[in-house]
């Protein structure tokens, strides 16, 4: 059996939006608005869901989260630094923010963290 982690102690918000897809990290573009992030930049969260005309989005800011990586360095469990990876997910990073990874997913190229 796998283990579960969704949703564990998340909290979200809404936001205005544009261009923002499901799973994207994303961080604040303005007063009451988020956008995605380019490569390098730190994150305020994920988001959830995207509303049917894009204007709006649900971004989980706090809790357990599982978005996707790229780069040469596969994340591992423990305390790693994240960043954004530009193209809607993460990579590996020196000296940024750190997280709790949970579970990586070397398969599916995805790592669940808390924010």
């Amino acid at each position: 059996m796998r283990v579960s982690y969704e949703g564990i102690g998340q909290w979200a918000a809404t936001f205005a939006c544009g261009g923002v897809k499901e799973g994207e990290v994303v961080k604040v573009s303005g007063s009451g608005a988020v956008s995605a992030c380019e490569a390098g930049e730190r994150f305020c969260g994920v988001a959830l869901a995207v509303s049917r005309d894009g204007e709006a989005c649900t971004v989980a800011l706090g809790g357990v989260v599982t978005a996707g990586y790229s780069g040469d360095t596969v994340p591992t469990a423990g305390w790693i630094s994240l960043t954004a990876d530009g193209s809607g997910g993460v990579t590996v990073a020196e000296g940024e923010q750190r997280y709790l990874a949970v579970d990586v997913d070397g398969a599916a190229r995805t790592v669940t963290f808390v924010l």
